[in-house]
């Protein structure tokens, strides 16, 4: 068995950024474990630029932006595994561990940090019909034997789902001479980013079909055609809406799942909006000693943002264990829930007493609206009230509650969207 003080599952860039903010804050014994042969994570395979805008104030591709805090840890005694899966975490932070070096191990660790980032949802749970013919990928797939393995995937391509991979592999595929038929889409907004509908749709002319899903997929050997129909406001397909498309490739951008099998097994409750951990304002969870932070607690738009969350959970678990790693007094914690408009919250509790400045919200919305009010309520009290010009389901909100604001509250704590028009 191996002790360490800290362990952090995940090497992306949640883990990265947590494990060198614990260190900063004085803890020396650190574990790093990466199930791949490199650290970056997801970051590896975005070549493409307009990460690091908030953190750097310049546009880095992912590798470039995973680069910089992979020279870091040169300086710091933290230990990094390489190609090591993590196999079972206890409650008890005992963690199963193999690698080809070690073969099957264990670690104890005084405090861990879930980091293992998130996945994609693929054909089988959206009951894609159709034949099942080669061809069929999800968007992140295809980035990567495109970035990083050099293969080429298709030439005529229809994706399903406007979420920002499929849109950034809309133009990704463009730009390496493939045709981009279509991206449909079956809610009546995009769930990308609007910066990547306007770079990777509008300026190739790529055509977004709201409100419209795949309906149909024919191709035994290899995928021959996809027929999209538009659907009504209960997702049902509407007949004689149907629009062929001949092709040979079809990439699913339909939703991530953040990785919590772990998770669950330990024991951690989940939270059914997110399918990510219930984390207090310290980015803690329900069990004493485990924290998560980055896509494995929920799907975030910016790196730059999973970086902040994450040196958040690194400081806060280094203060965990500096103070003996003694059961962190929750006394009076609130319960921070999603109102009208809000489709969740996180942090999902707060301790009020332990809130230096102000208490940060992340949340999204349901709908598209403008000149909205995100209204934060106490129980039955308005304690404040944010204006936002313009809200999307797509782009990760945030707000900051003034520590004064917060005086006298208790119970609970509900944001919601009033206002729009």
């Amino acid at each position: 068995m191996f002790e360490y003080d800290l362990a952090v599952i995940g090497g992306g860039p949640a883990g990265l950024a947590a494990a060198l903010s614990a260190y900063e804050n004085g803890i020396q014994k650190i574990v790093i474990l990466e199930r791949d042969v490199e650290l970056g994570g997801i970051l590896n395979q975005c070549i493409h630029n307009g990460f690091g805008l908030h953190r750097f104030g310049e546009e880095l591709t992912g590798p470039e932006y995973a680069q910089r805090f992979i020279d870091r840890l040169k300086d710091t005694a933290i230990t990094v595994m390489l190609g090591t899966m993590v196999l079972e975490l206890t409650s008890d932070k005992t963690i199963t561990c193999v690698n080809k070096t070690e073969g099957l191990f264990t670690i104890s660790a005084k405090a861990v940090i879930l980091a293992m980032g998130c996945r994609e949802r693929n054909r089988g749970p959206i009951g894609m019909p159709g034949d099942r013919g080669s061809g069929i990928f999800s968007a992140g797939c295809a980035q990567r034997y495109i970035n990083i393995d050099g293969y080429m995937v298709g030439s005529r391509v229809v994706i399903l789902g406007s979420g920002d991979i499929g849109l950034i592999m809309a133009r990704r595929m463009t730009l390496e001479g493939a045709k981009v038929l279509a991206v449909a889409e079956i809610m009546p907004h995009s769930n990308g980013l609007n910066r990547n509908i306007v770079q990777c749709l509008n300026d190739f002319g790529i055509p977004l079909y709201l409100s419209h899903t795949v309906t149909e997929v024919v191709g035994r050997s290899r995928l021959e055609k996809v027929v999209i129909s538009q659907v009504d406001s209960n997702f049902k397909p509407i007949p004689g809406t149907e629009k062929e498309f001949e092709c040979d490739t079809l990439l699913l951008s339909v939703g991530l799942i953040p990785e919590n099998e772990l998770s669950r097994k330990a024991g951690v409750p989940i939270d059914p909006r997110t399918n990510g951990a219930v984390v207090y304002d310290d980015m803690q969870t329900e069990t004493d000693g485990i924290f998560a932070c980055g896509n494995v607690l929920h799907v975030h738009d910016l790196v730059d943002f999973v970086s902040a969350e994450s040196e958040k959970a690194g400081r806060n678990a280094a203060e965990y264990i500096k103070n003996g790693c003694k059961p962190t007094d929750k006394t009076g914690a609130v319960v921070i829930q999603n109102g009208n408009g809000v489709s969740y919250t996180v942090p999902q509790k707060a301790v009020l007493s332990r809130v230096e400045k102000g208490l940060e919200i992340f949340f999204r919305v349901r709908q598209k609206s403008e000149k909205s009010v995100i209204e934060v309520k106490n129980n039955d009290r308005v304690i404040a009230a944010f204006k936002r010009d313009f809200l999307a389901p797509g782009e990760m909100e945030k707000i900051t509650i003034p520590k004064k604001l917060l005086e006298g509250c208790e119970g609970t704590i509900t944001v919601s969207v009033g206002g729009a028009k």
